[in-house]
């Protein structure tokens, strides 16, 4: 399967790619999660050989890919673009690969309408992928990247220019998909929604170094640092100093320490608390703040106070109200 050791790549002078080793197993989804800039479609591009890494390796089942160009290393490419010939038919854009591998025109029939009945274009065969809507499009350019049966699947933000409603509905069919073809794939996203749904394993990329990796659940319930828990969306991250009697100082006011994760007197903490921890406490409570926005979301209203703290209530406070918080539970990122 696909190795990565220590793969370096710089920018205009800059490091970009500060050493990455990962393993892609057979069958699996690895999504690059990150923001702009993070390295994560440099990184994809080294993969399929379309860049060349500074130092370190790309292997396949333990042997080097660095000789060999990308259109023999046998990867499929699907990018946001579609990257579609526009001259052709969808069954010659899907065939493309096929014929390039000199294959019997029998057996590209069979094969491009098997991947056609896969992504549900069957009687798209003779139209021009120019009359196809972006979903449709974005469905040939996957069938076209899975009829030479290749060995790995690359995915480039591939639904990145799709609107929400359709993103969602192909995103649940290409899941389905990767799990029947048993195809390993590499899933670049800077969306934490669509890397959650998509991936067995999310690896995060800050600043061209691997933040945090696991099983999406595991990284969403424990993330290792304040950054990876704001990227996620997991919640409120607030910075505060401790205290004597186990208190932490922060913008809210003075929050209770659990007694194992007590630290010395002036000692900087990093909390992280999830919205639907918290709720309104009495006039007692030492956590306070003043209502910036109200934001409806569904059945109910996001309350955003003036700090940047929000949480989740069934019915808002006004704006430019003070309001007193309780929180039922926290976690300590360090």
């Amino acid at each position: 399967m696909l190795t990565l050791k220590n793969i370096r790549k710089s920018y205009e002078g800059k490091p970009l790619l500060k050493g990455i080793s990962l393993k892609v197993a057979q069958g699996e989804t690895l999504c690059l999660l990150g923001p702009s800039g993070s390295g994560k479609s440099t990184l994809l591009r080294i993969i399929s050989g379309l860049e060349n890494a500074e130092t370190g390796e790309v292997l396949w089942d333990g042997e080097s890919l660095a000789s060999t160009p990308p259109h023999l290393r046998g990867f499929g490419l699907i990018f946001q673009d579609y990257a579609l010939f526009p001259h052709l038919t969808v069954y010659e854009n899907v065939a493309f690969g096929l014929k390039m591998q000199k294959t019997s025109k029998e057996k590209i029939h069979q094969r491009v309408n098997e991947v056609l009945k896969q992504v549900d274009l069957l009687g798209f065969e003779s139209r021009q992928v120019t009359d196809l809507s972006g979903g449709e499009q974005q469905r040939v350019a996957l069938a076209r990247a899975l009829a030479p049966r290749p060995r790995l699947l690359l995915f480039d933000e591939p639904l990145g220019a799709l609107d929400r409603k359709l993103r969602e509905y192909l995103l649940a069919e290409l899941r389905e998909i990767l799990r029947e073809s048993r195809v390993p794939a590499v899933y670049v996203t800077h969306d934490q929604e669509e890397a959650f749904t998509i991936a067995d394993r999310v690896m995060l990329l800050h600043e061209g170094q691997i933040a945090q990796e696991g099983a999406p659940a595991a990284v969403y319930a424990n993330p290792v640092d304040g950054w990876v828990a704001s990227f996620l969306g997991a919640g409120n991250v607030l910075e505060g100093k401790m205290l004597e009697g186990g208190f932490v100082e922060t913008v809210l006011g003075k929050i209770k320490m659990p007694p194992a994760r007590r630290q010395a007197k002036n000692a900087r903490v990093t909390l992280l608390i999830r919205p639907e921890d918290v709720k309104l406490g009495g006039d007692s409570s030492p956590l306070h703040g003043r209502v910036d926005d109200i934001r409806f979301q569904q059945n109910r209203y996001r309350v955003i106070l003036e700090k940047g703290f929000y949480f989740y209530l069934p019915d808002p406070p006004q704006v430019g109200e003070k309001v007193n918080l309780e929180i039922e539970k926290m976690q300590v990122l360090g």
